[in-house]
């Protein structure tokens, strides 16, 4: 009696692969692997309070003489890539993968798997254990690359927040008033 040897059906086959990096990638978010995101505290809504008329009546009259005063002295030319140091944190940033940490990883993967089961089993095995290999693979890769970053956050001449990163350390300390250009700190303003 001959036997019909049976395939896997291709659509298995990648959802299996699917299914394998899936649960890699959520096992290295979990132990934190991969970069989360950043959020910045809100700023606050003092512009959009409304003052009582009698209020904002006494704080104009205390403003005027101020403002005579500033009038008469030349005013500075603004600087629109000047800010003040808010924060200076040292970050650690994966480096770049080129693929060849996950051709070797699917290469070594696929051999690995090929050795497991037999027939359509092994035909799953190997395709499994080369996607798992070349995720491991250029996960390696990438964490040998890495390297520190310092994010320096200033508070702008404008308001805004603007946050530089640079891979040497600043020479400046938190509270220091600092000129941009090119994305990097270039002088104290």
């Amino acid at each position: 009696m001959k036997t019909i040897p049976t395939r896997l059906h291709p659509l298995l086959a990648i959802a299996a692969v699917a299914l394998i990096i899936f649960s890699v990638a959520g096992v290295a978010a979990i132990f934190g692997k991969i970069p989360g995101a950043e959020s910045r505290p809100a700023e606050p809504l003092a512009q959009n309070m409304k003052v009582p008329s009698a209020v904002a009546d006494q704080a104009r009259a205390q403003v005027q003489p101020q403002a005579q005063a500033q009038a008469q002295a030349p005013a500075p030319a603004p600087c629109a890539n000047c800010g003040v140091i808010e924060s200076i944190r040292i970050a650690e940033v994966q480096g770049q993968g080129s693929g060849a940490g996950a051709v070797a990883g699917g290469v070594v993967g696929g051999l690995i798997g090929n050795q497991i089961g037999h027939g359509s089993g092994r035909t799953l095995a190997t395709i499994a254990g080369a996607g798992g290999g070349a995720y491991a693979g250029n996960a390696i890769e990438k964490n040998m690359k890495k390297h520190t970053v310092y994010r320096i956050t200033l508070r702008m001449d404008d308001g805004t927040l603007r946050t530089v990163s640079q891979r040497e350390a600043p020479g400046y300390a938190v509270g220091e008033r600092v000129r941009v250009s090119n994305g990097r700190i270039t002088d104290r303003a």
